[in-house]
Parts: C-alpha cells; structure tokens; sequence
C-alpha cells in the first residue's frame, strides 16, 4: 500500500471515479478511483485539501465483492475489498499482510441503483485484478485438493491451516477439499489411485517429504504423463519447508520464516499461475526408481537432516543444533562422483546446453498410449557400465556430496541463489572433500542463511552445474536422502526432466 500522494500523482488513465464513505463511517466522503492496476482512495474533506492519501495494486488484490447492508431500510451499496500487500516497518523485512477496506455509496434514494454501482465496481477491480501479470491458468473459484500432515514440524500444521490458510481460501472464493493424512504413504496412494479429474490443482500443507510422496504417486499412475503436469502447490507446515522457500524467493518475496512464509505461500496460491517444475529421475543399484524435486544429498548434510529428527519439536532450529553436533565428530566418505556438466563447449566455440526437454523424454511413438509410454533417461548409462566418456569424474574422500535443483534447501538455507525459478533445467552439484575444515564448515552454512557462500572463498568446495550424474559409494554406509527421505545408501545416478511437472508460483 502507497503512502500519501499529491496531487500531481493523480493518474490519468482513471477508468472508474465515484463516491463513497468508508465503513465504518468517519463522516468523511471519498473519492474512489480505479485505473488499469491500482485503486486510489482519496479524501473530500476540507483538512485534506484534496490530495490522494492512499493507493493499492490489484495484483495485491485477492477478493472483492458487492452487497446490500443488512438493515433493510439502509439504501446504500456496499463494496468489500481485500488485499495482501508487501508491508514491513522501516528496514524490516516485508511479507504479506491482510488489508480489508469496505466503501458505501448512497448516489441516489434508489437502493437497487446503489448496489449496481457497487456491483460496477467489484467486477471492475476483479477482472483487472486477474489481469495483473500473467494469465492466472486457473479458474476464478478453483477447486483444490489440500493433503496434510499434522505431523509435520512441530505439530501445528492443522491448525496453521484453520487460522492462516482456510480464511483467505474462502475470501478468494476458492474451493477445497481437505484430507489429513494418517499414516506414511496415503496420500502416495491416493494421488496414485484416485481420478484427480474434480480438482484444479493438489495442495500439499507439510514439509518437503508429502510433496516427495505426492509426486512418486503420480509418477506411478498409467496415465503418469498426463497426472504429473496436475498443477502442485506447496504450504509451509514441516520443519525444512524448501520447496516453500523457493516458490518464495521465486515469486519476489524476501526470505522469510513461519507465518510469514505460510501467508506469502497462502497468497502465491490464491493469485498464482502453474510453471514448469523440474523433476529428476534417479535409479539406485537396485533398479528402483525415485521421482525427485528437490535435492539428493550424502554424507554432511543428510547425516545432519535425519539425525537431527530428535530435536523435530525444535522446529527449524533443529538442523542448527544438527550441525553443530555433527561438526565435532565430523565424518568422511569414499567414493567416485561423475557428472555431465549443463553446458558445453563446441568445437567452434558455440556454447551448447546439454538439458534435454521433458517432451524428448517420454518413449514410444505418438499412436502409443499413455499407459505404453516409460519416462527415458536418455543420458544415463546402465548403473553396472562405466559413465560415458564426455562425463567428469571425481574419486575422492568426501564430507558432502549435494545435487540440489531449486533455490532453497530449507527455509533458512539460501543454497542456490543462481537459481531463479522452479523450471530452469540444472542440477546445481557442490560437494566438498575430506580437505576442507571444519571453520570453513561454520563459515559454509553460516553465509548459506544470505546466500553469499559463493562469492567467498571456501576451500575444497565445488560447484557445478550439471544435467546428469553418479554417486558411487565405495561403501554402504553413512545416510543417503532425496528429498529429505532416506534411502538405501548405495551407487545412485539421475538425470533431470526439465518442466515435467507444473507448480502454482507468481512471476
């Protein structure tokens, strides 16, 4: 919201002017005026001289609405509006905050001609509001399907949900279905089994593993090509939250925690639009195949991420204490890591990316059906040949290995401030030997909360796009995670699908 304006302010492309008071009424009339992106409430009152007080952006714009007063002898119109401006006191950081305004206008005895006027307005500021940006994709009164954990973090997901979420759900005039899950993999089977045909986008309220849940589910599907670009959003309500993190930063919002990320989050679903999200397949020695969205990660920081779970009712500040106890009996691991680098060199010079697209990936011809089409790694060698010959190797005693495909590893952990959206098609590897030292550790995660570990010197840390990769334990020990989960510690490699699937974010 603007501050105060003078009158060389006033804007000349004013496609609606009228008056009305504010509810409730302080005896002064207004003079409300509408251009292409912002509302203007200006004051008729002699003290004011006329200049504009104040101003809102439509795209900050979640509700607005027209009624009648509920005393019927009262012949006024009314008009509602909500909105959910970045607001923050000076030098603080800003995040989403809830503003409702209700006008009146009594421009005739005639109590019908009030509330047209008033309706006048309402559809005006919703259908420029929806045109703020790019297309919205989603129907004006979506349809969603919230999945919960009320397990996650530190338990407060549902009622974060009730206080937070639930009432700017309804302001926007979105429809939802809620369903809190009860036990490890049932919104995997779920998503997996049920016609996700009724619902315009799924909603996943917890920590980054019901994301890793919903998405294998939609992988497993026969119709797995056509499910998977289901739009997927995301609400804080675990302990990591760093796909949350990243939608925020990707959407303009400063890095926040808690409530503020949950209401940006909130508000990112409510006024967002489906992007390409990437996905990467993995392949483990055992010919599983995982789905991820996020990170894989072996050695530190998935040592601290799972050991941490003893101090989950600390909430975030459980992977600080993680860290420091993993810090003093720090620990190394043998292995061979090979990648394929995003961009490479052409004999000419010509500077070629080697980020395959997601439609390159589905095989079988076009006559096939869904259900006989298999997502190809068409990078990747089998696990039990050597890694191509173009491929870098490194064979190494390792602290931490780290393919991470979006902004944030967890709310506070800025890990890849290069990337600038959710669909950009690289893998961003960093991994560091068994040389590097424990200050340069601290100093490691310590500038991670801002983002700027890559414009310090920290020896014996790498980073490196990449497209495909291998991770070759020499042994079965330490914990290996995707996406926060654990999985079997053993030779794994993936490969990136760029824009596979589509996630709810603002531009």
């Amino acid at each position: 919201m603007g501050e105060a304006h003078d009158l060389a302010s006033v804007p000349t492309d004013v496609l609606l002017c009228d008056t009305f008071s504010q509810v409730p009424e302080d005896g002064n009339a207004l003079s409300l005026l509408l251009t292409k992106t912002q509302l203007f409430v200006q004051s008729l009152s002699a003290a004011s001289s006329g200049s504009l007080r104040t101003s809102f952006l439509l795209s900050d714009c979640i509700s607005c609405r027209a009624f009648r007063g509920k005393d019927p002898k009262d012949i006024g119109g009314y008009l509602k509006v909500i909105f959910y401006p970045l607001r923050g006191m000076l030098g603080a950081t800003t995040y989403r905050q809830r503003i409702s305004r209700t006008f009146r206008t009594e421009i005739s005895r005639d109590r019908e001609q009030n509330l047209n006027l008033a309706k006048t307005w309402a559809q005006k500021i919703c259908q420029l509001s929806d045109e703020q940006g790019h297309p919205r994709l989603l129907p004006s009164s979506p349809r969603f399907l919230v999945l919960l954990n009320p397990r996650g973090g530190t338990g407060k997901a549902l009622t974060l949900f009730e206080t937070h979420v639930m009432p700017m759900l309804t302001e926007a005039n979105a429809h939802f279905t809620l369903l809190v899950t009860e036990r490890p993999n049932q919104a995997r089977e779920l998503v997996q089994e049920q016609d996700l045909s009724a619902w315009d986008a799924i909603v996943v309220m917890s920590g980054d593993g019901l994301m890793f849940e919903v998405i294998n589910g939609l992988m497993e599907r026969p119709d797995w090509a056509k499910a998977i670009k289901k739009p997927l959003a995301i609400l804080p309500g675990g302990s990591g939250n760093a796909l949350a993190a990243s939608i925020n930063h990707y959407s303009g919002h400063q890095q926040v925690t808690g409530t503020k990320l949950l209401t940006n989050c909130a508000f990112i679903l409510c006024r967002g639009h489906p992007v390409p999200l990437d996905i990467v397949s993995l392949t483990t020695s055992s010919q599983q195949r995982i789905f991820s969205f996020l990170s894989l990660a072996w050695g530190f920081i998935s040592d601290v991420d799972i050991e941490s779970e003893k101090y989950r009712f600390m909430g975030y500040a459980r992977f600080s204490v993680g860290t420091f106890v993993r810090l003093t009996a720090l620990r190394t691991y043998r292995g061979r890591l090979s990648y394929l680098p995003a961009v490479s060199l052409s004999e000419e010079g010509d500077t070629t990316s080697n980020i395959p697209d997601s439609s390159d990936s589905v095989q079988g011809s076009s006559s096939d059906s869904l259900e006989s089409q298999a997502l190809e790694d068409s990078l990747l060698a089998p696990l039990d040949q050597p890694v191509p010959s173009h491929w870098q190797t490194v064979e190494d005693q390792f602290v931490l290995v780290l393919a991470l495909y979006q902004s944030h590893l967890g709310a506070e952990h800025f890990t890849a401030p290069m990337v600038k959206g959710p669909g950009e098609g690289n893998i961003h590897l960093f991994y560091a030997t068994s040389r590097i030292s424990r200050t340069s550790l601290i100093k490691l995660f310590v500038a991670m909360e801002k983002g700027t570990h890559l414009d310090q010197e920290i020896p014996h840390l790498s980073h490196v796009p990449v497209v495909a990769f291998r991770i070759e334990p020499s042994e079965s020990t330490g914990i290996m995670t995707v996406d926060g989960e654990v999985i079997e510690c053993s030779p794994i490699q993936g490969q990136i699908h760029r824009g596979l699937a589509n996630v709810i974010s603002v531009g």
